[in-house]
Formats: C-alpha cells, structure tokens, sequence
C-alpha cells in the first residue's frame, strides 16, 4: 500500500509539479520535495484491504480456529476435573490466568500510552500508527478481561460478580480485588472501544459511500 506521503526527489526544483506540495517541512533537504496523494487515492488503498483476500489469510485464520479450539477443549477438562489442573492449589492462589491478566492489561496500557503520546505531540504521521496502537488496546483488553472468568472456576456463574438486586439477598464483596477486576476492565474497556471507533469514523464514512 503506498504512503500518504512521498518524498520526489527533483533536480530542477522550480519545476513546477501536478500535486500539492509541502516543502517547508523539509527544509534543510535541497531537492527533495514531500508530495501527498489525492483523497481519492487514499479512499482506493484502504478499500484495497476489503478485496478478496490472499489464501494465506485463510490459513492463518484456521491457524487461530485451531488454537481456539485448543482453548474451548482445555476449559472443557478444567470444568470437569477442577481449577487445580491450571496449577492452582491451596498454596497457589494466582497461578497462570491471573499472571496473564497482569501481562495483557499492560499490552493495553502500552497501546494507550503510544496513541496518547502520538496525539499530544502531534505528529504528523500518527494516523497510521495510533489506530493500530488502539486496536490493540481493544484486543489486549478483551484477551485480559477472559482470564479472571476462567479462574473463577465457575464462569457461567460470573455474573455474580455485578452487582445487581437479586430476591436471594446476595451483594457483591466489594473489599474482593476480582470485583475490583470487573470494573476496572469494564471501565477500560468502554473507554478503549469508544477511542477506537472515533478514529475509524473517517474509513466507516467511505465504506458508506462506496457501499452499493
């Protein structure tokens, strides 16, 4: 896919070019000269992505379909046998899914932390960046938020965690750092979600027009 931006270099630099140029932000670099593609050019390189894709991309998809069926097989045998085939025991409180809830919790951070930094200066070339760095907010966030479930032991019974009237007179602990986890995730997560749909609110508006 070709750049927003291209650098031309010219030998004649007051020949005059058929696009829109930018020099003053390569100042100090004689005979180069930054030139941007049309909007229409760039609207045809992202729907690029939407085309029908490269058989790689099946057998990559089929690659995870294997992992996740892997994922849904293990969890099958820890409901049936117990929370102790994950390694955790009477000694073991934390064990493996709450170490990687910890590890994935800061991938997110760290895709907040680029997007931030990249809007707060400025950059210019941010845009191709910060939206990667938010999708894999989201991702990292939702990869996080499966962990605390699964220690439960029990997660189809996770929803006690939120608090909600019940007749069965039953409220959540509060002092309880996995209901803390639910918030904190909830919260992330919303607030994740929400950045990364402003920024593909620009794509959305062309897949509405090319729509047929």
């Amino acid at each position: 896919m070709a750049s927003t931006t291209i650098l031309e270099t010219v030998e004649d630099s007051s020949r005059s070019l058929p696009f829109r140029e930018e020099i003053d932000e390569h100042r100090g670099h004689p005979g180069i000269r930054a030139t941007t593609l049309s909007y229409g050019q760039i609207n045809d390189d992202m729907l690029e992505m939407l085309e029908k894709p490269h058989p790689s991309y099946f057998l990559l998809v089929l690659g995870f379909l294997s992992a996740l069926l892997l994922g849904a097989v293990s969890l099958a045998i820890q409901v049936d046998v117990g929370i102790g085939n994950s390694g955790i025991s009477h000694p073991i409180a934390w064990g493996f899914y709450i170490t990687d809830f910890v590890f994935w919790i800061g991938i997110g951070h760290a895709g907040t932390l680029i997007s931030a930094v990249f809007y707060l200066t400025r950059a210019p070339w941010r845009t191709a960046i910060y939206r990667s760095a938010e999708a894999m907010t989201v991702f990292a966030v939702l990869t996080a938020g499966l962990f605390p479930l699964l220690h439960t032991g029990r997660p189809w019974l996770a929803y006690w965690l939120i608090p909600y009237p019940n007749e069965r007179y039953l409220w959540v602990n509060f002092k309880s750092p996995l209901a803390w986890d639910v918030f904190a995730v909830t919260t992330y997560m919303s607030v994740s979600i929400m950045f990364f749909l402003l920024g593909l609110v620009p794509d959305m508006a062309i897949l509405r027009d090319e729509a047929k």
